[in-house]
């Protein structure tokens, strides 16, 4: 009788049974690979970050560099009125002792003093030779912006005057307007194409990393709708200015698909707007290119921002998506990042126009104070900084980090309508 049973005597599976064998060592195969890739993913985030290489990007603690966290304004140099010199000065004092006195005052007290409606002698005692401490400085300006603003420096005192002189102090440097948001505008989007481990990543052929790359494209849709309204706005003072050449330049190159990889590639072209945006800070400097801080200006950037954190916001506290499927846990930290990321460089870029816009701003009552908060929220939720991304039940033991970060958005795009409107009226 014929024997039925299949011969397994050569040590090969059965012809029947070889599709099951084949397809789960495929099936294995597959998850093996892509929890590989998963794992060296994860490693490489975390080692790499999502948080800036350089450290003049992000929030430092006690930073007084040249772009500072905004704080409260102070209303103005202190109401107190010098002392005039009949309440110190003695009866018979000299007719020459109060030059000898403001010899002694650093260049910085004089050019204060200078802008004071007493004349200089009268503002220090004809027997003190001690410097007059400089007014309080609105939005972390220095008292040489001050002087700029406030008006030329008092004369210096007669070469035959008897008080020694006082230690020569370094040239106050004028700041110029528009200088401060060009370099924040270039130092956000050079970090992340020349100067971030691995540079731009969105468009890599094979992509090892996920957090970052989102992290990226939020830095890239803040630059993109800054020079747009740089180009558009700021640089001009209405619609029959022609175009900085720069300027339109680089908010072409900014343009460019983040995922383009070749011809031209996305950091070629980002590289090249922000060798444009130099271009432009240098005719800053040399005084051939305008910059206008007006409220007109600066409004139509701050509705470009609030849009975009509307955007943010949004994807931060759904919980499905548009199709109606359950927001996944991949897509949450790529909406956790990606916001984060426009977090991070505006940020940046408000601190510049706290700055370039001071004038601005303090001609609106109030108006310092709500940039103050919008800069504080964005200064938060760039803190925000976890392991792993949870996106766990509002009401449940686990943290969703998306509603975290959602706190901070939302309550910088709400101050920063406030400061609309406060422009507005």
């Amino acid at each position: 009788m014929k024997n039925s049973t299949p011969d397994s005597a050569g040590g090969s599976p059965p012809s029947q049974g070889f599709g099951t064998y084949a397809l789960k060592r495929i099936v294995l195969g597959i998850v093996a690979t892509l929890a590989v890739i998963w794992l060296v993913s994860f490693v490489l985030d975390r080692l790499a970050g999502p948080e800036p290489l350089d450290p003049n990007l992000g929030p430092v603690a006690g930073d007084t560099g040249g772009i500072v966290h905004a704080p409260p304004l102070v209303p103005g140099p202190s109401s107190a009125p010098p002392p005039a010199a009949e309440e110190h000065a003695a009866p018979d004092a000299p007719a020459h002792a109060a030059p000898e006195a403001t010899k002694s005052e650093t260049p910085a007290a004089t050019g204060h003093a200078a802008t004071a409606e007493t004349p200089v002698q009268a503002l220090v005692p004809a027997t003190s030779h001690e410097p007059m401490p400089p007014a309080p400085s609105p939005m972390g300006r220095t008292s040489a912006f001050q002087n700029e603003d406030q008006g030329p420096s008092a004369p210096a005192p007669a070469a035959g005057a008897h008080a020694p002189a006082a230690p020569a102090a370094a040239p106050a440097v004028p700041q110029v307007p528009g200088v401060a948001f060009a370099d924040a505008f270039i130092r956000v989007l050079d970090h992340e194409v020349n100067q971030r481990f691995w540079g731009w990543r969105p468009n890599d052929i094979i992509e090892y990393t996920d957090n970052v790359n989102n992290f990226q494209l939020g830095v890239l849709e803040v630059a993109r709708r800054t020079a747009e309204v740089l180009a558009d706005r700021i640089s001009r003072t209405g619609s029959t200015q022609a175009f900085d050449k720069d300027l339109e330049r680089a908010r072409n190159n900014v343009m460019i698909n983040a995922t383009q990889y070749w011809l031209p590639s996305a950091e070629a072209s980002y590289s090249d707007a922000v060798e444009e945006v130099r271009r432009y800070r240098d005719k800053l400097i040399k005084g051939t290119a305008p910059f206008y801080s007006r409220t007109d200006n600066l409004i139509p950037l701050l509705r470009a921002y609030v849009n975009l954190l509307g955007s943010c916001d949004d994807n931060l506290i759904k919980s499905h998506e548009d199709s109606g499927q359950p927001v996944s846990w991949f897509r949450s930290d790529e909406y956790f990042y990606y916001a984060q990321g426009v977090a991070h460089a505006m940020h940046a870029i408000l601190e510049a126009v706290a700055v370039d816009f001071a004038t601005t701003l303090e001609g609106r009552r109030g108006a310092d104070e709500v940039m103050h908060h919008a800069l504080t929220s964005l200064e938060h939720a760039t803190h925000i900084d976890p392991w792993l991304i949870l996106d766990s039940n509002l009401s449940g033991f686990l943290a969703n980090h998306r509603s975290n970060l959602a706190g901070p958005i939302s309550h910088t795009r709400f101050y920063l309508d406030l400061l609309i409107e406060t422009l507005s009226t």
